[in-house]
């Protein structure tokens, strides 16, 4: 297939902070008014405007390995089957393909399209994925958590264009920057009290006009790191929502879409699950069903993101009328395909009209040819450091559970890398959401089965966080374990995954902090003794209080270590080889009951 012919549309989006498939199909009524289509002198009343969405793609350009690059499809006899999906190259060919014979099409996105990027685009500060998202014609995103991975400023310059004030010019040219906006209006710089980015943004076509506000979940502040958000605030979403959906108001856009980077969690891990079946566990839980109650019913649909998961749902606005909520999981496996008949009496959305359905990005459809030269042209550039191999395993290191294997993996790494730093260290504790991807035996390129190379581990680990060794009492580390189901994780409990020696009972029965059973915590089968000092490994990040751990910032004799890709490297060169590949840890150290 041809590449679509780009669309003429280049902007420039002023930086404001001196910061510097089977379709599942959520229609809430297929039924218009009876006039629907009756000539209005040039155009009809209704305009069918075709809304493509996606979210959390985290920079993967190429087709993401393992369980991150499959999605479920629920048969039509209620079996199910697995489907292989994403990448970029499939993903420009899919939405070209779906924006045939629709004149009124945009494109949005809901956050997280960089940051946590495989070592094609991480390595270049995700220049490359704002190349491939220009490709794709991206109309509008909002900004995420990740996007504030390396700051305020550099969020400024994939915005706007310019060469890394750090490694320079990749390519020998200065970088252009988005041609999309990035919106992010509930996030402020803290000495103007003004949004960092532009709060909102409006489509406009021949008379339609549709509006975007784009916002963040406000707990960023507790998910990255700390040197990120310096100098930030990060406001209530719904509050934001409302504030700005009464500014497009007045200015007379009546048709708004809300790009929240925040989710829920569906009753089914189907993509094409139908959400709104009655019975047990249907709709979405989560943090996006409060907050689409809160958010004004002048917004007509909310794209949601953050959490990966796959949903089209309805969810009823504070008047009591349903409303579109959706989100297409993650890594570029799925679009959304949403229609909006536009009023053009009223300017306003025909919220009874609205149709969406989620689809799989598949693999067996042509390439994007301007896709596949981009890939191949940051590969080239890449491939010199990528390729090494730094290690071998035995099978498939998954990162799936609620202890990983590859989980595990890191942590022993860590616990490796402590020892060698300082022979006292006692254990290591790693977050999940660090762990970004597990490693697969298949070769992914020419290294062969069972080789790790740079570039794997890089996917695994892209966040270059240092391993940081401080000492905490016993009292401390069990409060630590505590926190992972207790205070700010109460409701979605964040299991650290344990380094080799370390053990103890997790019962989902009881309620609180009590789910970690106290007296089963043991240290190479030792009760943990609250009065004695234990030196403990962990990244940077948590050793800031990241993910809810205040407890791990309160560490005392602080002593910083390697990246923790480098403690991965240096513990897979020295525990493994082609003929004794590493096996998979067997993710045993937490006993769960439910």
């Amino acid at each position: 297939m041809p590449a679509a012919p780009r669309r003429t549309r280049r902007r420039r989006f002023a930086f404001l902070a001196t910061a510097a498939g089977l379709a599942t199909a959520a229609a809430l009524t297929t039924a218009l008014p009876a006039d629907a289509h009756e000539g209005t002198g040039r155009h009809g009343r209704y305009q069918d405007v075709q809304l493509l969405s996606f979210n959390d793609l985290h920079g993967n350009l190429e087709p993401p390995s393992g369980s991150s690059g499959r999605v479920t499809e629920l048969q039509p006899d209620g079996t199910t089957k697995t489907v292989e999906a994403g990448g970029a190259e499939y993903l420009a060919t899919h939405l070209r393909q779906a924006r045939r014979g629709h004149p009124y099409s945009v494109t949005a996105a809901g956050g997280d399209m960089v940051g946590a990027s495989p070592l094609l685009s991480g390595l270049f500060h995700d220049e490359p994925t704002v190349e491939a998202l220009n490709e794709l014609d991206l109309d509008v995103t909002s900004v995420g958590n990740h996007e504030f991975d390396e700051g305020a400023k550099e969020l400024a310059r994939l915005q706007n264009g310019g060469c890394h004030p750090v490694d320079g010019c990749y390519t020998g040219r200065r970088f252009r920057g988005a041609d999309f906006p990035y919106l992010a209006a509930n996030v402020q710089d803290e000495k103007t009290g003004k949004p960092i980015l532009k709060p909102y943004w409006v489509w406009k076509k021949k008379g339609v006009r549709i509006g975007f506000i784009g916002v963040t979940l406000e707990g960023t502040p507790g998910i990255v790191s700390a040197d990120g958000v310096k100098g930030l605030s990060f406001k209530d979403e719904a509050e934001t929502i409302n504030r700005y959906a009464r500014e497009l108001q007045r200015q007379g856009v009546q048709s708004i879409v809300a790009l929240i980077h925040e989710g829920g969690y569906p009753a089914s891990g189907a993509y094409n699950y139908d959400c709104d079946s009655p019975g047990p566990g249907a709709g979405i839980s989560g943090p996006i069903a409060d907050i689409a109650r809160n958010v004004t019913p002048a917004v007509d649909a909310l794209v949601t993101g953050h959490t990966h998961q796959a949903y089209v749902c309805t969810v009823p606005d504070p008047a009591g009328r349903p409303r579109t909520v959706t989100s297409a999981a993650s890594f570029g496996r799925l679009y959304t395909d949403t229609t909006l008949t536009y009023d053009r009496f009223t300017g306003d959305i025909v919220r009874t009209a609205v149709k969406s359905a989620n689809h799989a990005v598949t693999r067996d459809v042509q390439r994007a040819p301007d896709l596949t030269d981009l890939i191949a042209r940051w590969n080239t550039l890449a491939a010199p450091i990528g390729d090494r191999p730094i290690g071998y395993v035995s099978a498939d290191i998954t990162n799936t559970g609620t202890e990983s294997p590859m989980g595990d993996l890191i942590a022993d790494a860590q616990l490796a890398h402590g020892r060698a730093l300082d022979p006292r260290t006692s254990l290591a504790l790693m977050n999940p959401g660090g762990v970004r991807a597990g490693l697969t035996y298949a070769a992914k390129g020419g290294e062969g089965d069972g080789v790790v190379t740079y570039a794997e581990g890089f996917t695994v680990q892209p966040f270059a966080n240092t391993v940081n060794l401080q000492d905490f009492t016993g009292a401390q580390l069990i409060q630590v374990l505590k926190e992972q189901v207790s205070g700010a994780n109460a409701a979605a409990p964040k299991i650290l995954q344990p380094s080799a020696g370390l053990t103890y009972t997790l019962d989902l029965t009881r309620s609180g902090a009590d789910r970690v059973v106290t007296g089963s915590i043991r240290l190479n089968g030792a009760p943990i003794d609250p009065a004695a000092t234990y030196r403990v490994a962990v990244n940077s990040f948590l050793a800031g209080g990241g993910d809810g751990f205040p407890t791990l910032a309160q560490g005392t004799g602080d002593l910083v270590g390697a990246d923790d890709l480098t403690a991965l490297e240096k513990y897979l060169t020295a525990n493994s080889s082609a003929s004794d590949p590493i096996a998979p840890p067997k993710a045993d150290r937490i006993t769960v009951v439910q």
